[in-house]
């Protein structure tokens, strides 16, 4: 079944809030008549699809995070193993704020999906990270370990900074979760600082 123009207001750890959606989505039941399409599948997945979808996370009764996505798919394991997934098939933007309900960051992607057994949360194609300082990361990927607080890739990923004050290209980065500290493989360009304490440090 689908729900449209869904909107919930969760307080859960940072970024789980993604995996919302079996608490107000009701299951879809597989079409018999549908059945021979899905026969080189393992077993029939029960899945809960919502439309214009915006989630609230708050915290302490503040507001932490929205995530606003056209289309969510709950997949829910029918094996009996619990492996949930939120998949984001037409693509997701999460803004983060601080405590004065400030955005400090963030991330769009053309697809993304949380690994609930896993917490690992993944970004794929035009991924565009923002952050208020005006720098943005740019990459086809992005992965999240929320039980590490740190993101990651394995693929080419460009940093540019405000005012032309530095252009950064890496095979591949790690970075804590405000992207502070960023720790990037065959780092090449360069970059220009500054007194602003919000730009991040970088490491080879």
């Amino acid at each position: 079944m689908i729900n449209k123009n869904s909107t919930l207001l969760k307080s859960t750890p940072l970024l789980l809030f993604i995996s919302i959606g079996a608490f107000w989505l009701c299951s879809c039941e597989n079409d018999l008549r549908e059945v021979s399409k899905f026969e080189n599948m393992k077993k029939e997945e029960a899945v809960d699809i919502s439309k214009n979808v915006k989630v609230i996370f708050s915290d302490s009764a503040k507001v932490k995070g929205q995530l606003t996505g056209p289309e969510m798919r709950i997949h829910h394991d029918t094996t009996g193993n619990r492996n949930t997934n939120s998949e984001f098939p037409k693509g997701v933007l999460i803004i983060f704020y601080d405590d004065k309900v400030q955005e400090t960051q963030r991330i769009r992607s053309d697809y993304a999906m949380q690994h609930g057994p896993d917490g690992l949360i993944e970004f794929r194609k035009n991924v565009v990270v923002t952050r208020t300082d005006g720098a943005v990361i740019k990459s086809e990927e992005l992965f999240y370990d929320e039980k590490n607080k740190k993101y990651y890739n394995t693929v080419p990923i460009t940093f540019d900074f405000k005012d032309a004050r530095g252009k950064l290209q890496a095979t591949s980065f790690t970075s804590d979760n405000n992207f502070q500290h960023i720790n990037g493989e065959n780092m090449t360009g360069f970059y220009i600082p500054s007194n602003n304490s919000q730009f991040p440090s970088f490491a080879q």
